[in-house]
């Protein structure tokens, strides 16, 4: 098929990629004089298509023609040409997320929150028109030379508000495996969390190098999917930061309401992206360097809705004010007592350290209030009225007396001084 010309218009230079109902080429648009990725429908032996790849294919079309967004493969046309419908779409230069991590085996966390703003932010412009994708995984997210990152392949994507597709086979399901989620897994009907919990999957093996769960087979990655909890990514690998490692597990949450949405998970890796200002250098190989400074996941970034994810950690505002008041009331009234203290009382006399060692623990009881004193009696009233035994009264009262003795030559001194 090389050099045939679609529609009068769109030249086949080569073949890029073979799916299960289609074979995507690189074309050259003549009108437009721009490359673009033209898919055709595959055909049977007789030449003819199923039905339902058929209506797959237009369903794909229309889906994706609904979004505009820069993170999402754009469809620029749609038609037949001698009986084979055909697709064309923007060209996006780069590889597959699934070719990447074929040849890293794992990205660094810096990459994967890049990968995970983008497209959640591109599954957010999906879910805001209604259109639910179904089958993020690696191998639908392409990733460009100059960072771009975009979602492809809207080919059993529905729509939210639609009655559930009678394109599947019934017994299957639409999706792959190993990033289905729970809800879906068991039979109901996907949902905007179903696409934000595939994409915590994608990040997940992003991260660890491996599936959230793996298995010898489809079943047993589905049956793991509705009941196992997935390991820690810290476990598999230390140097992930903490708050990335929430994040992704808090997208793979069983109940679909206690993931965060698209547009929330977009805010909160967007936020990750950005280097906290600094004018210290990083440390070398510091891996968290980047995400040292993030907020938990717990409380997602301020610029978002702070969602379920959050609201159950939050204390009401009148809670917090009640508590801020109380704490500046104590520490009002520790610095008020420990200024009366320190300013009001006289030099204490040299036995006070022997006085100190030697007096009991102090009682938990709350104490006893007494009469103000003057500064001259108040610590010998206080050593006076202090439990102990009868010597320590008396090392006690001897204490006494040797500083009144020494008040009052200091007194005397001072009056022979001034004459």
């Amino acid at each position: 098929m090389l050099h045939v010309l679609v529609a009068d218009r769109y030249q086949l230079n080569k073949p890029l990629g073979r799916g299960a109902i289609g074979e995507v080429w690189h074309a050259t648009d003549h009108v437009l004089n721009r490359p673009v990725a033209v898919k055709l429908l595959l055909t049977g032996p007789e030449g003819q298509a199923a039905d339902a790849d058929a209506e797959r294919f237009r369903r794909e079309g229309r889906t994706a023609a609904r979004l505009n967004h820069p993170n999402v493969v754009s469809v620029y046309d749609f038609g037949s040409h001698q009986g084979r419908l055909y697709l064309v779409m923007e060209l996006v230069e780069g590889r597959t997320l699934a070719e990447e991590l074929t040849r890293r085996t794992v990205l660094e966390p810096e990459e994967a929150v890049a990968i995970g703003a983008q497209v959640a932010a591109g599954l957010s412009a999906a879910h805001r028109q209604q259109v639910i994708h179904r089958d993020i995984k690696p191998g639908n997210i392409m990733l460009t030379a100059d960072g771009t990152v975009k979602i492809t392949d809207f080919g059993i994507a529905r729509f939210a508000d639609a009655i559930a597709s009678t394109l599947t086979t019934p017994g299957k399901i639409a999706g792959s495996a190993a990033y289905l989620a729970p809800e879906r897994a068991v039979g109901r009907t996907a949902q905007p969390p179903s696409d934000v919990y595939s994409l915590g999957c994608v990040l997940y093996e992003a991260l660890t190098g491996r599936l959230v769960f793996p298995g010898t087979t489809a079943l047993a990655m589905v049956r793991q999917q509705v009941d196992a909890t997935p390991v820690p990514p810290t476990e598999l690998r230390p140097e992930i930061p903490r708050p990335l490692a929430d994040c992704v597990l808090t997208m793979l949450a069983k109940d679909p309401a206690q993931r965060p949405t698209a547009d929330q998970a977009a805010a909160w890796f967007g936020e990750a992206g950005q280097r906290p200002e600094s004018t210290d250098a990083p440390p070398e190989n510091d891996s968290t360097t980047t995400l040292a400074a993030l907020p938990s996941l717990a409380e997602p970034s301020a610029t978002g809705d702070r969602g379920h994810w959050a609201r159950g950690r939050r204390l009401p505002p009148k809670v917090l004010l009640g508590l801020a008041g109380a704490a500046l009331l104590a520490g009002t009234v520790a610095v008020s007592t420990s200024l009366d203290s320190d300013d009001s009382a006289p030099a204490p006399p040299p036995a006070a350290t022997t006085r100190t060692s030697s007096a009991p623990a102090p009682s938990t009881e709350p104490p006893t209030p007494r009469p103000a004193a003057s500064p001259s009696s108040s610590e010998p009233r206080r050593a006076s009225e202090s439990e102990g035994p009868p010597d320590q009264h008396k090392a006690e009262e001897a204490t006494k007396d040797a500083g009144d003795e020494r008040g009052k030559k200091q007194k005397e001194d001072r009056k022979k001084a001034r004459h």
